[in-house]
């Protein structure tokens, strides 16, 4: 009998002690879930984006606003006052709109020109949705520069033009004040800055300020360049040779040539045979000038 005693009474000690370790199990679990819980619903102030942010987009209290955000989740490098947010700094990645702001997102406005190779410089033309291909020239296309203007020869007509390629294979850096390489809607545009060496920079400088440039897109792994030869007016045919006034036998053998040879005529036609004998050869691009019904040569000066 007393060893039936013990015998039950062993067992309700072990049934006990099971029972306190599940519970002890089952309620630490539970506090575990409610301070889990608890750490979730705590929330800290972060700032985020109110609109979507460009390539050098001023961060302003305006564009930046502080909002809740749940302290377990908050990305590293997030900013928790708008201390910083005061137009000093600029963003240097697209930030879109509600996203945090990052600190390896945003340098001050100063620092902007290392995002510039070495040795390069960051040179803006003028452009329209006719020289800018209808909009759909987006930052980090590769394309070529062309110079439309007047013919640099003597006796050539302020309506005679030349097209030249000033540059080839330039890689676009903005356009307007887009730098974001994810935008490829066609906008309408008003400025292209282009990534070019200094001697390119200089050249754009002053074909901007003798002409009209239209820009080309081309393939980025197309390589090929100086296949591009000068293209004139003459050239495009289609149009009757000039007659000038009061003329004499030459002016009217002039008239008679083809419209690419009675081009560009002259003010005062006079004998140019041994002048165009003695003259040295061109080496650079040249255009026939005829004096009558004798043709001189002579090269183009583009200037650039």
């Amino acid at each position: 009998m007393e060893r039936r005693n013990i015998i039950i009474i062993a067992a309700a000690v072990v049934l006990g002690l099971i029972a306190v370790y599940l519970a002890n199990s089952y309620f630490g679990a539970r506090e575990a879930q409610q301070e889990a819980v608890a750490e979730q619903q705590k929330l800290v102030n972060v700032a985020v984006a109110t609109q979507d942010l460009a390539f050098g987009s001023v961060l302003t209290p305006e564009t930046v606003r502080m909002v809740s955000w749940p302290a377990n989740s908050v990305p590293p490098g997030a900013f928790r006052d708008m201390s910083r947010f005061a137009g000093q700094d600029v963003a240097i990645r697209p930030i879109a709109r509600g996203e945090p702001i990052l600190n390896s997102r945003i340098s001050s406005r100063a620092v902007l020109s290392e995002n510039i190779p070495e040795n390069m410089r960051a040179v803006t033309v003028p452009v329209d949705d006719v020289t800018g291909v209808a909009g759909f020239v987006t930052p980090g296309d590769a394309v070529d520069i062309y110079l439309t203007r007047s013919v640099p020869v003597e006796g050539a007509d302020a309506d005679d033009k030349m097209v030249t390629v000033v540059l080839e294979n330039v890689q676009v850096l903005a356009i307007d004040r887009r730098s974001s390489e994810t935008e490829t809607e066609p906008q309408e545009l008003k400025m292209a800055t282009m990534l070019v060496d200094p001697a390119s920079a200089q050249k754009l400088v002053l074909a901007k300020d003798i002409g009209t440039l239209s820009l080309a897109l081309r393939n980025v792994e197309d390589r090929m360049m100086g296949a591009n030869p000068i293209v004139t007016t003459a050239q495009l045919g289609g149009r009757p040779p000039r007659r000038r006034s009061g003329g004499t036998g030459a002016s009217s053998s002039a008239a008679a040539a083809t419209p690419a040879q009675a081009r560009y005529v002259p003010a005062a036609a006079g004998p140019a045979t041994t002048a165009a004998a003695a003259a040295p050869v061109p080496t650079g691009p040249t255009m026939t000038v005829y004096r009558g019904t004798e043709g001189e040569r002579q090269e183009v000066q583009d200037g650039i």
